[in-house]
């Protein structure tokens, strides 16, 4: 790891503004996407800066999330009973990954990095959407970490 990799990864990807740029370009994206479009029929302009909040904790910033919106178990209990498909998640990865590489830095290791992110939590997004709303999750543990190694 170079000595530009040694700080968090919300600091290499330039903080809450940048966070809050890549969810605003991406929920554009998905609210005009005919496949993705049905699965954010009760979206909110909320929804993109708790996302931007979100990310910036796991990425280990900030613990707003955790503070403010409900931790991980919250994170979790919004995508019960969604029936994402693995056509929608792949989708969401491709308009994801279309706003990593147009709003964070250009470096290919960072961008790698939130990219593995992003498909690691979108498959437990799957899975738990099959399950109906109010099911028991049980205790999910708190807000993942995710840094240059991966899960933390």
């Amino acid at each position: 790891m170079t000595a530009e990799h040694a700080n968090t990864l919300y600091e290499a990807v330039g903080g809450a503004d940048a966070l809050r740029r890549l969810s605003e370009t991406f929920y554009e994206g998905v609210l005009a996407d005919p496949l993705l479009a049905p699965v954010f029929a009760d979206f909110t302009a909320a929804h993109v800066e708790h996302v931007a909040v979100w990310l910036a904790e796991v990425f280990s910033g900030p613990a707003g999330f955790t503070a403010g919106l409900g931790g991980h178990q919250a994170l979790l209990r919004a995508h019960l009973g969604l029936g994402i498909t693995e056509e929608q998640r792949l989708r969401w990865m491709e308009l994801m990954t279309a706003a990593v590489e147009k709003e964070l830095p250009d470096d290919a290791l960072l961008r790698r990095r939130v990219v593995e992110y992003f498909d690691w939590g979108t498959r437990i997004a799957r899975d738990v959407s099959a399950s109906a709303p109010g099911t028991d999750l049980g205790e999910p543990g708190p807000t993942p970490r995710w840094g240059w190694n991966g899960l933390a």
